[in-house]
């Protein structure tokens, strides 16, 4: 891999592309745990909180044990727990509302120091003792689908039942139930583009190194296959490419790179199944002054 894609002095700018089959890639708990959809397109959508999830996730198992790569928002964590190690690891003592700015500042870069996702996330840390306020140097926006999504509900079986009774013969000869019915939302297939930025400004303020970008890549290609469920069928990374600047401050538009990838269904092909169904367009020649593209994957 590139070491220029790891360096937290530069500013990043990336596109990631992503895909699933008869599956839920992040289902809508107002709606039925339904595929979340854009309703005026029927355009998939996956959350960026969602895709941080799994990032933290990839961590937890990729980089267990090691100094600095705790993650802050663990599955069934309790966040004010978190904070008070800050203040027990550095002898702090809280005085509540008011506490002084000098002794927030020392438990805010504590957590920076401890946990990988306040690094590169961000974080509010000011409930129970006050650890401060992070904002994140990587920023992810919601993964879009290339074409409209058909969201299915379909009806499955199992062939035991939940309680006893539901077993019993009722008085009028009716025979005890032997299977129940149950529901399971997904989609035959979906193609999604999410874009992300990586500050260095904000590296330099959390502390996020060179080790930190380096474990981000790999979450990125592999947060779906070190967490597989039958519940979002078959998901893979079809695509990450950065752009990386040699001014911090940039040396072109996000959305003008961005538009250097086009993803476009083959004409012919009838409704998308597969990756195979679209074509990806890279246009990597003549890019503006100062910027390169590594293609990480595609």
């Amino acid at each position: 891999m590139s070491s220029v894609i790891n360096d937290p002095t530069r500013r990043h700018d990336f596109v990631l592309v992503f895909d699933v089959q008869d599956g839920n890639p992040n289902g809508d708990p107002d709606a039925g745990n339904l595929p979340r959809v854009d309703p005026e397109t029927m355009q998939g959508l996956v959350t960026d909180v969602c895709l941080k999830r799994k990032v933290r996730d990839f961590v937890t198992l990729a980089c267990e044990g090691q100094e600095g790569m705790d993650i802050y928002v663990q599955h069934k964590g309790i966040l004010n727990a978190q904070h008070q190690r800050a203040y027990e690891a550095l002898k702090l003592k809280s005085t509540g509302a008011k506490q002084d700015r000098k002794t927030i500042d020392q438990a805010r870069e504590w957590m920076c120091q401890t946990f990988f996702d306040i690094r590169a996330f961000g974080a509010v840390m000011t409930t129970g003792v006050n650890c401060g306020q992070v904002r994140g140097p990587i920023q992810l926006t919601f993964a879009r689908s290339v074409d409209a999504v058909v969201p299915l509900d379909v009806s499955i079986t199992r062939v035991a039942v939940t309680r006893a009774e539901d077993t019993v013969v009722g008085e009028e000869g009716d025979s005890g139930k032997e299977t129940e019915m149950g529901r399971k939302a997904l989609l035959p297939y979906g193609l999604y583009r999410g874009h992300g930025f990586v500050s260095p400004a904000g590296a330099r303020d959390t502390g996020l190194g060179a080790r930190d970008l380096e474990v981000f890549w790999s979450a990125l290609q592999q947060m779906w296959e070190v967490d597989r469920s039958a519940s979002r069928g078959f998901m893979a990374c079809r695509g990450l490419y950065v752009f990386t600047h040699d001014d911090p401050v940039g040396n072109a538009p996000a959305h003008v790179l961005f538009d250097r990838i086009a993803i476009k269904a083959k004409s012919g092909n009838g409704a998308a199944r597969s990756f195979g169904d679209y074509d990806v367009e890279i246009v990597d020649s003549a890019l503006p002054a100062g910027v390169t593209l590594t293609r990480i994957i595609g």
